[in-house]
């Protein structure tokens, strides 16, 4: 099957650069619209699936940076890049406070231009879902969910450090919280109205991390048509947040561990030693100690980096706080979705404490969203979660017997009724192979279909088979 052409928006009230834009865009593979204001950009936003915008700053009527913060709001992960014939820090600085991806200045290079949609799009794609958006007023301090040990911890070293310049090393499993807890550092520091950039290291290709962190001057290489700063400057006075930390190239880590003792640096092409005031965040779900002994990441830059070190624990060690991070996406995606869910059932709620969670707090977000679209009922309940969380295996390979599906194409009710029927029939036949190969210990049987022995014992009451019917042949 060939991958999903990404589809892109180009917003600018010059035809020819439209032209241009699309023209090249779709040589290189992408799906293109084009909107000649912000106006009729954020009505092609409403009808479309849009995986990046491009778009001018000056505009009549709706402007880029309205845009920008109007789309940011429905789909806070959207990228978005600015054009601007006005290439100053400051607007730059503006631009990315609000939300945007990057920015371009006029006139630009095409090599650029692909060159940050590439990144764009590989960024949107590694970060997946925001598992790290705003949380709602009952939100714990420093908006992290969690009343266990290791974030009440947690709660102690952020207090203690937030409002210095120490650089920080956060490490911990993907889609544990890692620029959620980076963010809080920044907002309960002095460096509050100050930027907060983030860099992903790993969207980087090798041959482009040194002019995106420190900039460059106009002729420093083929297609730098004119100067711009890197991360380093943009983030002067505030945060820099560099996530995937043991991605950077080994021979990148001497000019990054000089800008971090000496606050200072040059662009690339450049002569001119720039100094910045910059307070260090650095993020990794990699073991470093492992990379320094594999000769990939020097020793000394860590040492640098792990001046305070704060490890996120994996959900799967921290399932006393999955009821409250529960609690707190159901009413986000009640907002979101306008939907009325009052509650978790408590079969729910255990299935959900004990599944292993690989994918962390970004996948107990999607799988509670995607339970409130399909909702039907007042509380959540098992049967709207996933499979894999109530223990029964991917369906995908499972064929209906084809008098089944004759029989679903020829009733009267929908597909819904008609999927709700199959899935039981699967869940019975599934409970009575388990209690058959254990013949009829139900602990046993809970343990090979990984769900509590309770669970078991409640979905065996709903599909009507008793304890001992498989030792009696039932």
């Amino acid at each position: 099957m060939l991958p999903e052409r990404k589809q892109v928006l180009i917003v600018d009230d010059e035809p020819n650069l439209r032209k241009i834009l699309s023209a090249q865009l779709t040589r290189d593979g992408y799906d293109v619209l084009t909107a000649e204001d912000g106006e009729q950009g954020l009505a092609l936003l409403g009808e479309h699936h849009i995986d990046l915008v491009i778009t001018d700053l000056k505009m009549p009527k709706v402007d880029g940076m309205t845009l920008l913060k109007r789309a940011l709001v429905d789909e806070p992960e959207l990228p978005v890049v600015l054009i601007t014939a006005h290439g100053s820090i400051d607007t730059a600085v503006e631009a990315l406070k609000s939300g945007a991806f990057d920015f371009v200045t006029k006139p630009f290079d095409k090599d650029e231009v692909r060159q940050i949609v590439a990144k764009a799009l590989k960024t949107r794609e590694l970060r997946g879902a925001d598992a790290t958006a705003t949380p709602t007023a009952r939100a714990a301090r420093f908006g992290i969910i969690g009343t266990s040990q290791s974030i009440t911890d947690l709660y102690a070293i952020l207090e203690r450090v937030a409002d210095t310049p120490t650089t920080v090393l956060i490490t911990g499993e993907s889609g544990t919280g890692k620029e959620l807890v980076a963010r809080a550092l920044h907002e309960h520091s002095s460096r509050k109205g100050k930027p907060f950039i983030k860099v992903n290291c790993a969207a980087i290709p090798k041959e482009l991390i040194e002019s995106e962190l420190f900039g460059y001057e106009r002729g420093a290489f083929t297609g730098a048509v004119t100067s711009k700063p890197g991360r380093f400057e943009l983030a002067n006075g505030g945060t820099l947040f560099l996530d995937e930390i043991g991605e950077i190239p080994i021979e990148m880590q001497v000019k990054l561990l000089r800008a971090l003792q000496e606050s200072e640096f040059e662009r690339v092409g450049g002569i001119k030693t720039i100094r910045v005031d910059v307070r260090l965040v650095a993020a990794t779900n990699r073991e470093l100690k492992k990379l320094i002994a594999a000769g990939t990441f020097r020793e000394d830059l860590f040492y640098r980096l792990n001046v305070v070190p704060i490890h996120l624990p994996a959900l799967r060690e921290r399932t006393g706080d999955i009821p409250l991070l529960v609690e707190h996406f159901l009413a986000r995606f009640n907002e979101r979705l306008r939907k009325k869910v009052e509650g978790v059932e408590s079969e729910a709620m255990e299935q959900l404490v004990e599944y292993p969670w690989p994918g962390n707090i970004r996948e107990l977000e999607n799988v509670v969203e995607r339970a409130v679209l399909f909702c039907d009922t007042q509380k959540l309940r098992a049967a709207d979660l996933p499979p894999e969380i109530r223990g029964i295996p991917a369906m995908a390979n499972v064929p209906l017997p084809e008098a089944d599906l004759q029989t679903a194409l020829a009733g009267e009710g929908g597909l819904k009724e008609h999927v709700k029927v199959a899935m039981s029939r699967l869940e019975k036949e599934l409970v009575s192979r388990a209690l058959q190969q254990t013949n009829g210990n139900v602990t046993h049987a809970a343990r090979l279909l990984k769900i509590s022995r309770k669970g078991l014992q409640l979905k065996m009451k709903e599909l009507g088979l008793r304890e001992g019917s498989a030792e009696k042949g039932e």
